[in-house]
């Protein structure tokens, strides 16, 4: 699985509104929902709330992966949102982020859930592509940098 796969320009919001925690998981998971990707906001929120609040899913580096299961996700879908300034996120670093990737799914697909985290995981770790993502002014090109990185360095 591939993030192009489960990622679309639709998806990327260049710059989020939120300065809060809650406000941006609130507007990624938004962003889902104007997307029609989930069939229920409000469930899909409170998974990622209620996962968010068993530990802080700011994994360092400026980078947070919120997600969560829920039966209102048909399918394994991410989406990606980018702060113009840095938002407090209870980092495992302690410095705050920039970058959040939203992942959500279905409740029987921990597998794919696994995997699509990991290769996020995998990707943030490169400082070059954090700093592209960041400087990206729209979705069309944090889409097509995303398609890059994955082709350059991720197997299939």
């Amino acid at each position: 699985m591939k993030l192009k796969d489960i990622l679309s320009e639709n998806l990327i919001k260049i710059y989020l509104a939120g300065q809060e925690k809650r406000q941006v998981i609130e507007e990624m998971v938004d962003l889902l929902a104007a997307a029609r990707s989930i069939k229920d906001r409000d469930d899909v929120l409170k998974a990622v709330l209620d996962r968010e609040a068993v530990m802080s899913t700011g994994v360092g580096d400026g980078v947070a992966i919120p997600h969560g299961k829920s039966e209102a996700a048909p399918s394994i879908i991410v989406a990606l949102g980018v702060t113009k300034e840095p938002v407090e996120f209870q980092s495992m670093d302690d410095r705050p982020v920039r970058l959040i990737w939203l992942l959500v799914g279905p409740p029987d697909q921990t597998g794919p859930h696994l995997k699509a985290l990991s290769r996020i995981s995998r990707l943030m770790h490169k400082r070059e592509f954090r700093d592209q993502l960041m400087a990206s002014t729209n979705a069309k090109a944090a889409f097509e940098a995303i398609i890059r990185e994955e082709e350059k360095y991720l197997e299939n």
